[in-house]
């Protein structure tokens, strides 16, 4: 039963976290370590989902998790089992491994689907996209209407629209290529996606769903970074000045776009350079480690 109260705990903590990290400020000046502590809080929710489960299921044992999962494939195997685990317990290990199966199989559809929408769109933006000397390395769609973003994947594009390039001045739109290109090159697509799997694994926890969020607006601030190092803040700030101006825009299936995200959040943060809070990241990455070093020790041991 302690071994419950543990996943117990580490859910708990999870939660309690996730709220400080949602209402926190920090974040913004820090979005990589704000990145890495959601991805440690998503990891330990979901180990802590299946094995809370699984302790109460073995609790006859007396063992850590993954001793006592070990133990009792070893009793099924010589058909015999410990007094006091019965159907209902056996029922709540399946529980827990209903759970794994779930996560796992939310986060292969997860993949599949990003997959699949970014080759369908890879393959109309053979038909439909040209090159154009003065945007190098990206590809040009010819639409009136405000569009830039990255078709991410082992040979990633940037893609800008033609209202873009007339709607940006030079300063800008480098700005914006270049935002598109950390998206890229970080693979903001992969974080992204275990979180969208935790939302379809995990519906019945807003707070998973605000945490996507979250996470979405901080791969985009850092995004914004890589441009500002770059070009400086007035020139992207800018350029999402002119964006929110011309109105709505819609981002692909499979792709990151400037997006509509946070806008005027992003421009005043541009405009301000604050230093990041190296102890308050270094305390939240050491809380996040701990978060996620208790499940896999429960499981490993």
């Amino acid at each position: 039963m302690a071994y419950a109260l543990h996943f117990a705990a580490t859910i708990l903590a999870c939660w309690l976290t996730a709220q400080v990290l949602a209402a926190a400020r920090w974040t913004w000046q820090a979005p990589r370590v704000a990145i890495v502590c959601w991805q440690a809080v998503g990891l330990a929710l979901g180990l802590s989902a299946m094995g809370l489960p699984m302790a109460l299921g073995l609790s006859a044992y007396g063992l850590p998790t993954g001793s006592a999962l070990l133990t009792l494939v070893d009793d099924l195997a010589h058909g015999t089992l410990p007094a006091g685990l019965g159907a209902l317990h056996l029922g709540l290990v399946g529980v827990g491994f209903g759970i794994g199966a779930v996560l796992l199989t939310t986060t292969v559809r997860s993949i599949h689907g990003s997959v699949r929408a970014q080759r369908r769109h890879r393959e109309l933006l053979s038909l439909v996209a040209r090159r154009d000397p003065t945007v190098p390395g990206a590809l040009v769609l010819d639409h009136p209407s405000a569009a830039a973003y990255c078709l991410p994947g082992v040979k990633p594009r940037v893609v800008v629209s033609a209202g873009t390039l007339s709607l940006l001045d030079r300063a800008e739109l480098a700005a914006v290529l270049t935002h598109e290109r950390a998206h890229a090159q970080e693979r903001h697509d992969l974080v992204l996606l275990p979180f969208t799997a935790l939302c379809r694994a995990l519906p019945w926890f807003r707070w998973v769903r605000d945490a996507h969020e979250r996470v979405a607006l901080l791969v985009e601030m850092r995004a914004d970074d890589k441009a500002r190092e770059l070009h400086a803040g007035e020139p992207l700030a800018g350029a999402l000045r002119r964006f929110a101006a011309a109105g709505h825009r819609v981002t692909p299936a499979g792709t990151l776009g400037l997006g509509d995200r946070d806008l005027d959040v992003r421009m005043q943060r541009l405009m301000v350079a604050d230093e990041p809070p190296r102890v308050l990241g270094a305390t939240a990455l050491s809380v996040a480690s701990l978060l996620v070093a208790l499940p896999i020790s429960l499981f490993l041991s």
